[in-house]
């Protein structure tokens, strides 16, 4: 597989008018197939694998939240870069999840062909299955190098999506709490 992929990079470079044989390409193709290898590993994890028995036992009944998670994904129309900031909150229901399978769920969805608005979906609908929470809420912030390297070309703009479940979608106090606690400026200090 790996040969198959690195033939049909140099074939791109042939297509676009490069020399596959001159020294700065020699070796673009096999670089090339192991940067996919790494921005696409998602396909490979699983959430029962992330999660590795990562629930437990809880009375906690409140938000949960981590924000702020980067990450990077490729847009799956014009293979080009995406990345920006995830935040995830979740109400427990007996069971909390170990605060690192968080960014590590987002991770997984991440490391695979993506549109942002799928990738929101898929990590509200991974934890609140996966955890039986009350509610679960995701928010994406994200610049898209689809927007910024061609096409319209501009530069620095956000694309924002978000994913509610639960209570995050029935209950609007949940929502506001939500909301108002990821738009607050950072106040950890360490």
């Amino acid at each position: 597989m790996q040969k198959k992929f690195e033939n049909c990079i140099t074939t791109m470079l042939e297509i676009i008018g490069e020399n596959p044989q001159r020294e700065g390409l020699l070796k673009t193709p096999t670089r090339v197939f192991k940067a996919y290898e790494f921005l696409t590993k998602g396909y490979n994890e699983n959430i029962d694998n992330i999660l590795n028995d990562a629930l437990f036992e809880s009375s906690n009944n409140e938000m949960v939240l981590v924000k702020d998670i980067e990450f990077y994904s490729l847009c799956e129309h014009h293979l080009l870069p995406f990345f920006g900031r995830v935040s995830v909150a979740y109400i427990p229901d007996k069971k909390v999840v170990g605060l690192s399978k968080i960014p590590r769920l987002v991770e997984m969805f991440a490391r695979r062909l993506q549109i942002q608005e799928q990738l929101t979906e898929q990590i509200a609908d991974a934890l609140m299955n996966s955890v039986k929470a009350k509610g679960v809420g995701v928010v994406i912030e994200a610049r898209h190098m689809c927007i910024e390297m061609r096409g319209v070309q501009k530069a620095n703009s956000i694309t924002s999506t978000s994913a509610l479940r639960g209570l995050f979608l029935k209950n609007e106090k949940t929502r506001k709490e939500f909301f108002s606690l990821i738009n607050s400026p950072k106040q950890v200090r360490f």
